[in-house]
């Protein structure tokens, strides 16, 4: 430490400028992997389909049920992920993903806060609010999900799946 001071004193006293930087260095929280909405699957599934159904509300859509079909296919694709690319599925249904929140609501959460961005008077999907028009999508009558701890992710990925009313 005493040498950078030198330093410094050194080149101001020979006429030179200089600046210093200040960095601050912001790390998330620890995901905890034993929070019960994500450590409890009875919980986990309440938390999704709790928050879920508050949005769906909100906007006239009705309410959603659990798939246990929807939430073995998130399930699988997450155990095949060995890499924790947090990608999409490339699957039949309808898909969010999520990764980094400290619960199951709040991942729902930041897909219900794109709402803020939607457009009503011109509705229709865009990236931007993209999440959001699936949470709320009116023909989604199902919904399944799965999570898991994603170590080289820094975070835990929370796929959810949804399908549309037949018809």
């Amino acid at each position: 430490m005493r040498f950078i001071l030198f330093i410094c004193t050194l080149v101001s006293l020979i006429g030179f400028s200089y600046s210093t930087t200040i960095v601050t260095v912001t790390a998330a929280p620890a995901i905890p992997s034993n929070e019960p909405s994500y450590a409890n699957p009875s919980s986990f599934t309440s938390a999704v389909l709790n928050s879920t159904n508050t949005y769906r509300r909100q906007y006239n859509a009705s309410s959603v049920h659990w798939n246990t079909t929807l939430e073995k296919f998130a399930s699988a694709y997450l155990a095949n992920d060995t890499t924790c690319k947090f990608a999409h599925s490339g699957g039949p249904f309808g898909e969010n993903i999520a990764i980094g929140y400290p619960n199951a609501t709040a991942a729902v959460e930041a897909w219900g806060n794109e709402d803020r961005e939607y457009n009503f008077a011109k509705p229709g999907f865009t990236e931007e609010t993209g999440h959001f028009s699936q949470l709320v999508w009116k023909d989604t009558r199902a919904v399944g999900c799965w999570r898991k701890l994603m170590r080289l992710g820094g975070g835990l990925m929370v796929l959810r799946e949804e399908e549309e009313e037949e018809g």
